[in-house]
């Protein structure tokens, strides 16, 4: 397939119109990013919990590696902490502890607010490219961003937040089906709780018809024939995030990769209990525990940082059971052990071989 011409693939100087998505807590090494970028598609490093000197870091690594285009993922969310309910939370939290032989914690830990110099950072070190999540850059930054000829990526779920993030000014949006792994990308959890939760391919044909700029499908898309079937309906590109959660040069953890080959498309619920925030992921203990007790979470990034020292922990243990194993509904799909090159490389012959089925059979 030529891609050339394809309106994503002019636009970010990629050779085929793949993105990988940046994944929060770890997986997106710079390895990973320059790997994808290095394959034609565009990496994706995920910022959003890093300090700005380890986006620095990580930028710096990347550039070391690869001469292609690349994105950084932050987030654009209000990161001011609401702890109400905290007592009832660090109750349920604490029996965990406890299991995994952490101390008990009965404070509030403030989560320190990085997000306006994670952004300059990102400007200073000349980063092509950046994508959102939870929102829109504000105008400062927008402003800020193009003056410095910097493309925007917006991820949205719903046709609502496309319109809105056209007009804030992305040049990119991506339309985030409810199949996908991780964070909701929803703008204000106000209107939709637990996030808005619709498919992957009743989304994009709808964010397609409702803006000017090109659209790219994520959410439950693992090959080939998902590349096909987003091409065919309006998408410029797509974005994948579990796909490349086991590749060689990802840095989840190892159970947490065993766990995904592990999984089916009935594995994974949509839950607060992580971070606050809903998320998609692999149903475990801490889920089960958290969510029988009817107490609701804290806010994001209140719970987020509340339940930071038992993921960490629970990692350590190489315990599952307590970690967030954020995962999209694909994951029968999943491939153990190939290179982000030769998956991409994989995912593009498919692609190929699909057209060829479809056209053989007319």
């Amino acid at each position: 397939m030529n891609f050339h011409s394809n309106n994503l693939c002019r636009l970010l100087h990629i050779e085929y119109p793949m993105i990988q998505a940046g994944m929060a807590g770890g997986p997106t090494t710079p390895e990973l990013v320059s790997a994808v970028s290095n394959a034609g598609g565009l990496g994706t490093l995920a910022a959003a919990y890093l300090t700005p000197s380890e986006i620095r870091s990580a930028v710096r690594a990347i550039k070391a590696s690869t001469n292609k285009p690349f994105a950084v993922n932050i987030f654009c969310a209000e990161m001011s902490d609401e702890t109400n309910g905290w007592q009832e939370v660090h109750v349920i939290l604490n029996r965990m502890r406890k299991k995994l032989g952490l101390p008990e914690k009965w404070k509030v830990e403030e989560t320190i607010n990085h997000v306006s110099e994670q952004f300059q950072v990102i400007i200073e070190e000349g980063v092509p490219i950046i994508s959102t999540a939870f929102g829109t850059l504000p105008e400062k930054q927008m402003i800020m961003a193009k003056e410095n000829g910097v493309k925007i990526i917006s991820m949205v779920t719903t046709v609502r937040e496309a319109i809105k993030a056209e007009q804030g000014g992305a040049d990119i949006i991506v339309a985030q089906g409810s199949d996908a792994g991780g964070h909701r990308g929803t703008f204000d959890l106000r209107d939709h709780p637990n996030g808005a939760n619709i498919g992957t391919f009743s989304l994009l044909p709808q964010v397609v018809d409702a803006v000017h700029v090109p659209v790219v499908a994520a959410g439950g898309i693992m090959d080939g024939r998902g590349v096909i079937a987003a091409l065919a309906l309006g998408a410029a590109g797509v974005q994948l995030g579990t796909a490349f959660l086991t590749v060689k040069e990802s840095g989840a953890h190892p159970v947490y990769k065993k766990e995904l080959l592990a999984s089916t498309e009935e594995s994974t619920v949509i839950t607060k209990v992580f971070s606050g925030r809903p998320a998609r992921g692999i149903k475990n203990t801490f889920i089960e525990e958290f969510e029988k007790n009817k107490i609701n979470p804290m806010s994001f990034p209140a719970q987020n940082t509340a339940t930071g020292d038992i993921r960490k922990e629970a990692a350590k243990q190489n315990n599952p059971e307590y970690m967030s194993l954020w995962a999209g509904q694909g994951t029968r799909l999943l491939t153990d052990q190939l290179s982000a090159s030769d998956l991409i490389k994989k995912i593009i012959k498919e692609a190929e071989g699909t057209i060829k089925n479809i056209t053989s059979s007319y």
